[in-house]
């Protein structure tokens, strides 16, 4: 890639929580907090006070704002996917934000952490490193348990409900659902973590992060009054259950429908999906999406995975100023892994290789920034691409679910798994 460009400083120290920012953020986020009647129930905190590791899940903007209502009235230094940054550095930079470029093995930021920690700040992570496609916990890397012991101070974690149902990652509009719950809970002392392995740690970790928006929704019966609840979901189910054909859902309104066979669903104000002939394959959601893993599964044990060449569009984030066009290239994702094709900045050609064991998952958008449509994002670590599939035949859904199963075919099954760190 074009070595002229000025490059993102990732190795620029964290920055504490300017004073005047301090008392403003607080009431930033208090809106939203106070419109969804959000709930806060802390266990195990009492004496807690930073420096401590907080970990996060990750649904929707709004789990900002409650991680800064549960650690207040204390700093923190918060862990940033680079496009957050965009036209807004110095103002994320003064708020404690640490720049990390997704599924990167990145040992600066390690080093990050541990000033956070030696600041004395909350250190703020959210392992799944993306938004949950169906408000399910998302794959966690293995490394978090070195982590944790590594830092060497209270491990916290912080799990958010209803925000993915109020804003899920394919449909972002507000549905106004009230209230919202989470739970601060203390996982670990740093005495707790000196005789626990990181594979204990894991594993108890992973527990902790265990959630599911959609069956929380249905416990609570909390209806959704907004009447296009199903548009955008066949973004996240795009292989229809009925006659097994991918890339041919759509949606609108309530309805979910595959212009293969004709079938269609009705997903009601509860979040159910019912089939309107009678037969419902798939009643929860998250059961769905967990099929259509199945069977992508199966293609990467048979072999036999494969987008095919896919003619696409290529942007890329050197820094936070603005992205910049490549214009068009080429991508294909199979069993070899990800291999994107196209020409820099300067018009030379570039070639960007992802094999199956140098990714545990991968970030996706749908209709990003409203411009391109859906994309695939790969990292290194001076650069991001933002890589838009053309046409119809394909679905981003399906590549992050084939990346992770073919990292677990290839390097043996994750403990279930930082993006960030790992």
């Amino acid at each position: 890639m074009d070595d002229s460009i000025k490059r993102f400083d990732m190795a620029a120290p964290p920055r504490r929580t300017k004073w005047y920012l301090r008392g403003l953020i607080p009431l930033l986020c208090a809106p939203d907090l106070i419109t969804h009647k959000n709930k806060l129930v802390k266990t195990g905190m009492e004496g807690i006070k930073p420096p401590y590791l907080l970990l996060c899940n990750h649904n929707a903007f709004m789990d900002f704002k409650v991680a800064s209502k549960a650690i207040s009235p204390y700093r923190a230094n918060y862990v940033v996917a680079i496009d957050g940054f965009i036209g807004r550095e110095g103002l994320l930079r003064d708020v404690g934000c640490i720049c990390k470029r997704k599924f990167t093995n990145d040992i600066t930021l390690i080093r990050q952490l541990r000033q956070t920690i030696k600041n004395g700040d909350v250190a703020i992570i959210y392992p799944e490193a993306r938004y949950s496609l169906c408000g399910t916990t998302a794959v966690l890397p293995s490394s978090l348990g070195k982590l944790c012991k590594l830092l060497d101070v209270p491990v916290v974690t912080l799990i958010c409900h209803g925000h993915h149902v109020n804003s899920p990652f394919w449909n972002l509009h507000d549905r106004g659902i009230k209230p919202t719950e989470a739970e601060m809970t203390l996982q670990y002392t740093p005495e707790q973590l000196k005789t626990a392995t990181p594979d204990e740690i894991n594993a108890r970790l992973v527990e902790a992060f265990q959630y599911d928006d959609f069956a929380w929704q249905k416990e609570r019966g909390i209806r959704v009054k907004y009447k296009k609840h199903a548009e955008g979901l066949h973004k996240v189910l795009y292989r229809c259950p009925n006659c097994s054909t991918d890339f041919r859902m759509t949606s609108e309104g309530m309805k979910l429908a595959c212009t293969a066979c004709g079938k269609t669903w009705t997903v009601s104000d509860l979040s159910e999906i019912s089939g309107d002939d009678g037969y419902t394959e798939f009643s929860h959601i998250p059961d769905w999406y967990e099929w259509e893993r199945q069977c992508v599964r199966d293609e990467v044990l048979a072999g036999t995975y494969t987008t095919g060449v896919l003619d696409v569009h290529i942007d890329t984030l050197p820094n936070a100023d603005k992205f910049l066009h490549l214009g068009n290239g080429k991508m294909i994702h199979d069993m070899d892994g990800f291999k994107v094709t196209g020409t820099d900045t300067e018009g030379k050609p570039f070639e960007l290789l992802k094999p199956p064991a140098s990714l545990y998952s991968c970030h996706i958008e749908y209709e990003y920034l409203g411009k391109f449509g859906d994309c695939v994002d790969l990292n290194t670590l001076t650069d991001t691409l933002y890589i838009y599939p053309h046409g119809n035949d394909f679905s981003v859904t399906k590549m992050a679910l084939a990346t992770e199963e073919l990292f677990n075919a290839t390097v043996g099954k994750v403990k279930n798994n930082i993006p960030g760190i790992a």
